[in-house]
């Protein structure tokens, strides 16, 4: 009798992901987030939202693994009112929707009685903090209009937008060639074994050589708030990484999902986005808007 051998998994090398279909799919995904922020920038909020609800699902899905059962739809409808709350009213507007968010949640959860009602609140609290009150922050940047209209379709609110996932871009090719390139000393060998130090130095060079570009001729600022820009992006874009591969090792699990194609999950791709936003947010708003 024969018995049939499984098909070898596919070396990626030092990549360690298919290249081919990781730039695909990013090329996908930021031609709708472009076009979306150039046509009608409302429209991307429906595209944050989306991402939202995408997020809590593959969170819940890890979560299961380790027994922990998140109310999938309170999070995924209050996290939705989050985003929308926070562009059209601004961050008092988020404040006050995520508290009761929060609240609803715990509310939810009475109905499944006492046994486990800490362990599934706290985590679903850690959730909601994590996905929709981080990602809101993209909100809060889009809604910015500054002094005066960079052209007379696009507005400081658009740029600030683009600024950010440009800068994160950055960091992420900056990384990824130096590290494939020279990595040689693992900067969290028990987190994530491929980040090295030196991926972390390519990251920094071009991430405060993107900021500084892009704060001065995109969004006529000061260059040194653009180096300050790009410095705070690599550092929170690093600790956003790190805090995820934390979670899935702690879960047992190597993608939240496969839901992009050469990326793993979307939350795969988000960690590094929800930890910079909000100081980019910041930074931006006092000392460029």
């Amino acid at each position: 009798m024969t018995t049939s051998t499984p098909a070898p998994q596919k070396d990626h090398g030092r990549a360690g992901r298919d290249l081919k279909a990781a730039i695909t799919s990013a090329v996908v995904l930021l031609a709708l987030i472009f076009l979306s922020l150039a046509f009608w920038k409302t429209a991307f909020m429906f595209i944050v939202a989306a991402a939202v609800v995408v997020a809590v699902w593959e969170l819940r899905k890890g979560f299961l693994a380790k027994g922990i059962d998140l109310p999938e739809q309170p999070l995924m409808i209050g996290g939705v009112v989050m985003v929308f709350v926070a562009y059209f009213w601004g961050a008092p507007a988020l404040v006050t929707a995520t508290a009761v968010t929060a609240l609803a949640i715990m509310l939810h959860l009475l109905r499944r009685g006492v046994d486990g009602y800490v362990q599934n609140a706290t985590a679903a609290v850690f959730a909601l903090i994590y996905l929709p009150f981080l990602g809101s922050f993209v909100a809060l940047l889009l809604r910015e209009d500054g002094t005066a209209e960079w052209t007379d379709r696009v507005d400081y609110g658009v740029l600030g937008v683009v600024a950010f996932v440009l800068v994160t871009i950055a960091s992420d090719i900056g990384g990824y060639i130096a590290g494939v390139l020279f990595g040689k000393h693992p900067m969290a060998p028990v987190i994530s074994p491929k980040k090295s130090w030196e991926g972390f130095a390519g990251s920094m060079l071009f991430c405060v050589a993107a900021g500084a570009a892009i704060v001065y001729y995109l969004l006529d600022g000061d260059w040194w708030v653009g180096v300050l820009l790009g410095a705070i992006a690599v550092v929170m874009a690093t600790l956003g990484d790190l805090c995820e591969s934390v979670i899935k090792r702690d879960l047992g699990i190597k993608d939240m999902s496969q839901i992009i194609p050469g990326h793993g999950g979307l939350m795969d791709r988000l960690d590094s986005l929800l930890a910079t936003v909000a100081p980019v947010w910041l930074l931006l708003h006092y000392l460029v808007f």
